[in-house]
């Protein structure tokens, strides 16, 4: 039975007997079958700490007339959000309600587009505002009030937001949500669909997951990079702890956010990074289901009501009461809709640049002055978690809206992320660029190599540990490692490792949602 079309992919989600199956793989005419698997979800100093406000004062930018395609578990309307949710619809199975009650959409589209109205008080010092306060919400409400979607669910909201890109200039898709790894990215059809977005001009902005303390191989956290983060047109994005400051040179790495290569295809993930830790946006209110008439109070703020925000955070008060306006996240779910808010405005500014172009400037343009590690210590559990900052952990470097505005040059290529190349007998790896990407001709521009592998990556060590990486920066044709690391034969490439069916990616194993919202330092980093 067909239960929906998945026309951008040409693709439809069925329901059938598992015996049907094996027919089916018969037909001529069928290139592929996918199971439909589930999805899970993964401002003031975040804005400060990526120069929002040279945007704002200096360009003169707000995202204004631009709209941001929003896939998640919804968009209520909050004051600071007030005019600027221009459609919504629901692609949740048998629930036709448009309202957050995950709690998780609200966050993530204030992040994007909020104006900080209810943060606006004579008593108030503090605004949170959002990184494009003048864009247009698109609400394509995919997650269910447990935060859970499934592939088909997804996928059916990218095909929305391809059909209404020309009535309500959607130029940017936000997806804060993902899963694990299964098959090659030109196979799975997550990462199908947010091609075919990308191709059609919108910029897709992807979470990179929450897994990076995961050790359970021995990998330190690398290679677990969710999907469709692991396709390499899109913009990944993992987190920055901003420790509590509105500048960023105090910040450090979230120890949770998940390190490439990405599993299967090896690219090199995530793009970018972004501030994630324990960051404030707007809170989800409780509302009534205009599809079963029943009210609600959205999962989040029941679960974790400690996430509230207190009054006296950003006003004067004598009380201590919570914020009905306001809650804190932390994961790559929250840093990803600061890159989309700053995609917005530089569209704004030029309305002509492709999604590869944005790409390919903010990862030139990132900031990449980086210690050479750091270490938090988990209070509950007393593990350290320490992490080195290399091109698997922080890309091409921390997101700097301020110096990709004032960067003119236009990619003419493809911006796809470098795979590794892993060279079994020798157990070294290198960087390998597509050969259509900006990154592999820097012949194509004016001033030759300005965009080649070293000015974009060079600055960035791939780690202090010679157990683990060399030392020096990794260009094209560089070793990553010696002899026995973890890039050895037999390690975690070999046939049997990680990659095997029933290791880390198995069901109910780190994948589970009771890990990603765990109320510890496992999504909250020590400030």
């Amino acid at each position: 039975m067909l239960r929906r079309e998945l026309k951008f992919i040409k693709a439809g989600a069925f329901r059938m007997p598992a015996s049907a199956v094996s027919v089916l793989a018969q037909d001529p005419e069928v290139a592929y079958i996918s199971p439909d698997r589930p999805v899970s979800v993964m401002m003031d100093n975040s804005a400060a700490a990526v120069n929002a406000s040279v945007a704002w004062q200096s360009y003169s930018l707000d995202g204004s007339g631009v709209g941001v395609a929003v896939i998640d578990s919804g968009v209520s309307s909050v004051p600071d959000l007030k005019n600027r949710i221009v459609y919504s619809q629901s692609f949740v199975p048998g629930d036709s309600d448009t309202q957050d009650q995950f709690g998780h959409g609200e966050h993530v589209a204030g992040s994007i587009a909020g104006n900080g109205a209810s943060s606006i008080c004579q008593g108030c010092f503090r605004q949170f505002k959002g990184i494009a306060p003048g864009a247009n919400i698109i609400n394509l409400r995919a997650l269910d009030a447990n935060g859970a979607a499934t592939d088909s669910a997804l996928i059916a909201a990218i095909d929305e937001a391809i059909a209404l890109q020309s009535t309500y200039n959607i130029r940017v898709i936000n997806l804060s949500a993902g899963r694990p790894v299964f098959e090659s990215y030109t196979q799975d059809p997550l990462c199908q669909a947010v091609e075919a977005a990308w191709k059609a001009g919108i910029v897709v902005v992807v979470a990179a997951g929450n897994d990076g303390r995961d050790n359970s191989f021995g990998t330190e956290g690398y290679g677990t990079i969710f999907a469709p983060g692991n396709d390499p047109y899109v913009i990944t994005v993992g987190a920055m702890n901003s420790v509590g400051t509105p500048q960023r040179s105090d910040d450090i790495m979230a120890s949770y956010s998940s390190k490439g290569p990405s599993q299967i295809d090896l690219f090199a993930k995530p793009d970018l990074v972004a501030p994630g830790n324990l960051v404030v946006s707007d809170l989800a209110p409780p509302g009534v289901s205009t599809s079963t008439g029943a009210s609600f109070i959205p999962t989040l703020t029941t679960s974790y009501p400690q996430d509230l925000v207190l009054l006296s955070y950003y006003m004067q008060t004598f009380g201590s009461g919570n914020s009905s306006r306001y809650v804190q996240m932390s994961g790559t779910s929250m840093a990803t809709p600061v890159v989309s808010g700053a995609v917005t405005l530089l569209i704004q500014q030029n309305p002509q640049l492709t999604p590869d172009q944005v790409k390919a400037r903010l990862m030139k343009t990132a900031y990449k002055s980086f210690p050479s590690s750091t270490s938090v210590t988990d209070a509950s559990t007393a593990t350290t978690y320490t992490d080195y900052y290399d091109i698997f952990t922080v890309g091409a470097g921390y997101l700097d809206i301020a110096a990709a505005l004032s960067n003119s040059d236009l990619a003419q290529g493809t911006a796809m992320s470098p795979s590794v190349s892993i060279n079994q007998q020798t157990t070294t790896a290198t960087l390998a660029f597509d050969p259509s990407s900006v990154w592999a001709q820097p012949a194509l521009w004016s001033n030759p190599g300005q965009w080649a592998a070293q000015s974009i990556w060079g600055p960035v060590e791939l780690n202090a540990s010679d157990a683990l990486w060399i030392t020096p920066p990794l260009a094209q044709g560089q070793a990553v490692s010696g002899q026995g690391s973890i890039w050895a034969q037999s390690s975690i490439w070999a046939q049997g490792s990680i990659w095997a069916q029933g290791s880390i990616w198995a069901q109910g194993s780190i994948w589970a949602q009771s890990v990603i919202w765990a109320q510890s330092a496992v999504v909250n980093d020590p400030k």
